[in-house]
């Protein structure tokens, strides 16, 4: 397998549209990577340069230490899944699986024998005669997986392989794909809009947003330390709640009803009284009695819904006209239109710049 490396990555489309700015990012040799952001945001586009699909404007991109730009898609020894699967409706599963190696002058047998390990890898080994036509959404996606996988590529580059799938199938499928890197041990580069399946895929993730990087870590670390408020508010479901305010020189943070303090490790960092953002994940607010809860750090506000996720439940709160979410365990009693007390936990919150929207702590 091999390391993925790129270089200030740029793509401009006619009329100056620019899909991928200066993007630089290495994969290494083994890893899952997964892009991840809104529709529209230029992952695609970056995946399509690294095969070869698109040709980067500026910038270079590496695969196993040798430079790609202008080299065809077939010789770059990649294989790419895609969104629609791409089968070919007049051929079996195994002439599926098997063309790329015809086109290639494999011999007979070795075609059998690819053929036949990625089906057991993969589970289909009895969908081998069939057509597409005949197949699920999960087998057909399956069978897309393997033709790639009979390749023995050193990258393999998945975009949205699953958001054709029904919610119960893409969880599964996500734990399959995740066995299937365990076991292949390869370079892997998956493209999604999910955060959940970007959480739970990848090894490390990179966002991105209007083409750009913005921050590339494991996925705990940027769910708990994100570089800015982007970053924050899109990966958790809910969202980060966004309470914009300003900080004053007596260490606490002030927005209308909401006075929350800021610990002192933190408060060197923030400097002079300034605008800032403060963020607060809806699990680190908890319901308070009307007289509980740590001084200064607990709003009044008045429930709106009450929406019920298993063992959890998501309270929609408005507080002096602004919504924000907490979740709470599936036993609270709490009603629609009731007034509550919520305390925000002041160990838990983070800050942003209120014009640059960076990570202040």
């Amino acid at each position: 397998m091999a390391e993925v490396v790129v270089k200030d990555v740029s793509k401009v489309f006619p009329g100056g549209v620019v899909a991928v700015d200066k993007a630089s990012l290495t994969v290494a040799d083994r890893e899952l990577m997964v892009l991840v952001g809104p529709s529209g945001c230029g992952k695609s586009t970056l995946l399509r340069m690294i095969a070869g699909l698109e040709e980067a404007t500026w910038g270079e991109v590496y695969i196993g230490g040798r430079r790609v730009n202008g080299v065809a898609p077939k010789d770059r020894d990649v294989a790419m899944v895609f969104q629609n699967y791409a089968l070919y409706p007049h051929m079996s599963v195994y002439d599926n699986m098997a063309f790329g190696l015809k086109v290639r002058k494999f011999r007979k047998d070795e075609i059998r024998q690819r053929v036949n390990e990625a089906a057991e890898i993969l589970g289909i080994q009895a969908l081998l005669d069939r057509k597409p036509k005949a197949l699920s959404g999960g087998q057909r996606q399956r069978v897309a997986v393997g033709r790639a996988i009979v390749r023995k590529p050193k990258v393999f580059l998945f975009d949205e392989p699953l958001s054709n799938l029904d919610a119960a199938l893409r969880a599964l499928m996500r734990i399959e794909l995740s066995k299937l890197h365990q076991r292949l041990q390869a370079t892997m580069i998956y493209v999604t809009h999910d955060q959940v399946e970007a959480m739970t895929l990848g090894d490390r993730i990179a966002v991105i947003r209007d083409g750009r990087i913005q921050q590339v870590d494991e996925p705990m670390a940027l769910y708990d330390r994100p570089a800015n408020q982007f970053v924050a508010g899109f990966l958790g479901s809910p969202s980060m709640n966004f309470i914009r305010g300003r900080f004053d020189p007596s260490g606490v943070f002030r927005a209308g009803p909401y006075v929350v303090g800021v610990r002192e490790s933190v408060r060197g960092r923030m400097g002079a009284e300034r605008d800032v953002i403060l963020g607060v994940r809806p699990e680190d607010i908890h319901p308070a009695s009307p007289t509980g809860g740590e001084e200064g750090s607990t709003v009044k506000g008045r429930v709106e819904v009450v929406e019920p996720v298993g063992n959890e439940q998501l309270l929609h709160v408005t507080v002096d006209g602004q919504p924000i979410v907490a979740r709470v365990a599936a036993g609270a009693s709490v009603r629609v239109s009731e007034e509550i007390v919520l305390q925000i936990d002041p160990e838990r919150v983070h800050f942003f710049d209120a014009s640059t929207e960076q990570t202040l702590a």
